[in-house]
């Protein structure tokens, strides 16, 4: 049995850098926080090769001293606590003082500094953890820390980074979610040398503009909620605008990007009546708490909080977004009510159904009385129009622009007299619903959740053949990515291509969409790439081809069904009910819910009490 030894400083800075400094993202995290809490208005981040090859942040905070340069660079040597008492309070970023020595472990790091009050700077070096002797530099007052070459020293742990677009995708994030956090302070990000973001100093507001879009903004409901202690602000999206991902979810405390179950739940509880269950809402909100309140010391890299009083925050989350949600649908559909020649987004179909109605107070409808013979002319005329078409389709099934399924045997079996058992169509009821005469009674079928089955029928088959077919776009559409989309794209091209998408980075952040799957032709071909490009991001796309391929062709097939209040012709809905008599599973969606039901003429005799 081996004896019991101390490791070394440089083995135990590397085992902790392996906790605290897992990629590229993690060191700039440390490096960010470290500048914010020295007090820095200004802050400059420059990667190369996505931050595997050169970190540098500069700010014009407070500066280190001289004589604290290699303290800096030591484990658990820091300013920002010096008792117990401090750390049960801490209201810095930072304050286990490893951040630096890790990094330092395994990179070249060059560390200057010039406090505001001195004549000039000094620098350290430190390669491989070793320190060399602090000289004088040239440098403004405040910090640079330069850090290149991560994990050249550890090459084990240097295969396990991805490509480079990767993980600058993963940089870009974390200097995001602080930039968020921090509108009073300037920030400018450049990867290779070009610039990726400047943003000044401004209001908190325009910061979440110009980090996540103006239609975030105009989606979006301001929270400003206090109680006691306790304050929320920030801004919560629309029901509307929810996301196929939670990548536009930000919650802070104090300040700091975390990721706390409590807060998690009570913000999901908040949107389960708006939300359906498959969406996620997108906010970015500010929790305000004594920093006496929550333990900021559970986690290596900070991203995790725990609250002492957790049913207390629960509910003062969940009111407040409850109660901006409650006040939201009332004062939008007032605010388009007053204006009826506002043009009314698409994003919001209830309150522009509810603003184009006509007022009730003192409204008179008036039924036209109708002779009841034109009830026997219709008939009459809908047979002459549309016989023919009934006689075609006991024959074969027309394949329109619904598509179809190309299985060979029938689902549901025809009846002995030839009529299909899903019957002939005899109208559209609301956008929403097919009403159809069959053998013995009346058919109501939920036409997106029908549609819906077959897709996802049909894109299991492609797929365990040769692939998804593609429909090339006449011309491509493109839209504005995430890094993080961008570098799914560039890395799984192939298998892009296999489930039907062909996407190309037109640039770091822009995406087009040249060929989507046959059967989606007429979806939305951006939120489809999005939702594909989120699950392949989150799971990979080895998981997302094998145990989570069903989940994702459910995603796809919902996207490409045709959507409520789009008009079906006659012809059409005939169609829909052939491909469903001839699909597997048809009388369910892809999320269980019954897709058709029946009203036999027996239950009809009943409703009207006739024979009785």
């Amino acid at each position: 049995m081996r004896p019991i030894r101390r490791l070394p400083d440089h083995l135990v800075n590397q085992i902790a850098a392996g906790e605290v400094v897992e990629r590229p993202a993690s060191a700039l995290k440390e490096l960010l926080e470290n500048s914010l809490d020295a007090g820095a208005d200004k802050i400059a981040v420059d990667l190369a090769q996505g931050g595997i090859k050169l970190i540098r942040v500069t700010d014009n905070g407070g500066g280190i001293a001289a004589d604290d340069l290699p303290l800096a660079l030591d484990r658990h040597a820091t300013s920002k606590i010096a008792s117990l008492d401090d750390l049960e309070q801490v209201d810095t970023l930072g304050f286990r003082g490893e951040g630096l020595a890790s990094i330092a472990s395994v990179s070249r790091l060059t560390l200057i500094s010039r406090p505001r009050d001195a004549a000039h700077a000094h620098q350290i070096l430190a390669i491989d953890g070793r320190l060399h002797p602090v000289e004088p530099a040239a440098h403004a007052p405040g910090t640079s820390v330069e850090a290149v070459d991560l994990y050249f020293n550890t090459p084990a742990r240097r295969k396990f980074l991805k490509s480079d677009n990767t993980e600058y995708a993963h940089c870009a994030a974390v200097f995001e979610r602080i930039a968020l956090a921090r509108p009073d302070v300037e920030f400018i990000l450049r990867h290779n040398g070009k610039v990726v973001w400047r943003l000044p100093q401004q209001s908190r507001a325009e910061r979440v503009a110009a980090l996540l879009g103006q239609d975030f903004i105009q989606a979006s409901l301001p929270v400003d909620n206090v109680a006691g202690p306790l304050q929320l602000a920030g801004f919560i999206a629309d029901p509307t605008f929810s996301k196929a991902s939670r990548d536009d979810q930000y919650f802070y405390v104090n300040g700091r990007f975390v990721r706390e179950k409590t807060a998690q739940h009570a913000l999901r509880q908040a949107y389960r009546d708006v939300l359906h269950h498959e969406r996620f809402p997108a906010y970015v909100l500010f929790l305000t708490i004594d920093p006496a309140a929550v333990d900021v010391n559970v986690h290596p890299t900070k991203i995790e909080v725990r609250f002492r009083e957790s049913q207390a925050i629960h509910q003062f989350l969940f009111h407040s977004l409850n109660k901006t949600l409650s006040g939201s649908a009332g004062n939008r559909a007032e605010a388009l009510a007053d204006a009826p020649g506002q043009t009314v987004s698409a994003a919001a179909p209830a309150f522009a159904a509810r603003a184009a109605m006509p007022p009730a107070r003192g409204q008179v409808y008036v039924q036209q009385s109708m002779p009841l013979s034109v009830g026997a002319e219709a008939q009459t005329v809908y047979h002459k129009l549309f016989a023919g078409v009934r006689e075609e389709e006991r024959a074969l099934a027309p394949a329109i622009d619904l598509g179809s399924t190309g299985l060979s045997q029938p689902a549901l079996p025809p009846s002995d007299d030839g009529i299909p058992p899903l019957g002939f169509a005899l109208a559209q009821l609301h956008g929403v619903y097919i009403l159809s005469q069959c053998q013995d009674g009346l058919i109501v079928v939920d036409m997106h959740a029908a549609h819906e089955r077959i897709v996802y029928e049909q894109l299991k088959s492609a797929l365990d053949q040769e692939g998804i077919p593609t429909q090339p776009l006449l011309l491509p559409v493109s839209f504005g990515a995430s890094a993080q989309e961008v570098a799914t794209v560039e890395e799984h091209k192939e298998g892009l291509m296999r489930l039907g998408l062909e996407l190309a980075a037109l640039s770091p952040t822009q995406i087009a969409i040249r060929a989507v799957p046959l059967w989606l032709k007429d979806g939305n071909a951006v939120d489809l790439a999005r939702a594909v490009l989120a699950d392949v991001r989150e799971f990979g796309l080895t998981r997302v081809m094998t145990e989570r391929r069903n989940e994702l062709l459910a995603t796809m097939a919902c996207h490409g069904a045709v959507r409520a209040n789009r008009q079906l012709t006659l012809t059409e809905m005939n169609a829909l009910l052939r491909d469903m008599e001839a699909t597997e599973r048809s009388g369910q969606c892809n999320h269980g819910r019954p897709t058709w039901s029946r009203l036999t003429m027996k239950q009809l005799d009943e409703l009207f009490m006739r024979g009785q």
